[in-house]
């Protein structure tokens, strides 16, 4: 792992496969351990240069208060073309991004036509954090007052985050084993930070506070590169119908429902869904 220099901002990042290699540029949801080790692997073995990156806010990049973010969702955008520049990945960098990462993919695919080839977007959905459209299904009421109605944990104790996530994939349909291996390692990227930053870097609540004007949807008929849409069948946070409204309005894009997930790609679908991105070009 090292950081990147973009836009006046470090960007923590983490590399795999051959330098020389097609770019896959992989914006973190927020943090880039949200895109799992097993499907980055995959990638790699298919030929990719693979990045991974941390979101403003989180992990080894530039973070000042997630509590007050003086940047909006347009500014996360502007990061991922810089940074795809700054890697000299050219016209030919394969975007994607997962939860709170795809809102960024689909702006910046907008918004930075020429930086992008392809466009892969997991987990996601294709409005602002907040109410939904009235056709587009929202989070599950009962999922959510299950998930919301918990305690906070003592942010200080790794095992108190590994365990408040692990019981939080347990709501969400999600694996807690795998939940809780991966909390702790989010965790252990800022052991010593104070409670804000950990809830940025766990829940990217960040996004609640972002200035995500204006709206993009309506623009998405105008993406014009091959696009790949993930979405898990039993995903109870941005339902179903979501990933379905994106690739449907999104010209030629595929849909990949992956039957056994919820709001996480697990490992045993890495090879599926590194097919379906390899397959992109």
């Amino acid at each position: 792992m090292t950081t990147v220099d973009v836009n006046g901002i470090a960007v923590g990042v983490e590399s795999f496969g051959a330098r020389g290699a097609p770019l896959v540029l992989l914006a973190g949801g927020p943090t880039m351990l949200s895109w799992p080790d097993a499907l980055c692997g995959r990638l790699a073995a298919g030929g990719r240069r693979v990045v991974r990156y941390d979101l403003r806010d989180s992990g080894e990049s530039t973070t000042a208060d997630p509590r007050a973010p003086a940047y909006t969702l347009r500014t996360l955008a502007a990061d991922a073309a810089a940074l795809a520049g700054a890697l000299g990945g050219g016209a030919g960098v394969h975007l994607a991004g997962i939860g709170v990462g795809g809102l960024v993919a689909q702006v910046a695919a907008l918004d930075h036509p020429g930086a992008f080839r392809a466009l892969t977007l997991a987990c996601t959905r294709p409005v602002a954090p907040g109410p939904p459209d009235d056709d587009l299904p929202g989070h599950d009421g009962a999922t959510m007052g299950r998930l919301f109605a918990r305690a906070a944990p003592d942010w200080a104790d790794r095992e108190a985050v590994a365990e408040f996530a692990a019981a939080g994939a347990r709501i969400l349909g999600d694996d807690p084993a795998a939940a809780r291996a991966l909390a702790a390692r989010v965790w252990e990227r800022t052991p010593a930070a104070a409670a804000p930053v950990h809830l940025a870097n766990q829940l990217g609540l960040v996004f609640s506070r972002l200035d995500c004007t204006p709206r993009w949807r309506e623009r998405l008929p105008g993406i014009a590169v091959p696009a790949l849409v993930v979405h898990g069948r039993r995903n109870r946070f941005f339902p179903l119908g979501n990933g379905r409204a994106l690739a449907r309005e999104i010209p030629g894009a595929r849909l990949l429902v992956l039957d056994e997930a919820a709001t996480v790609i697990p490992d045993a679908a890495a090879g599926e869904v590194a097919a379906a991105m390899l397959a992109l070009g």
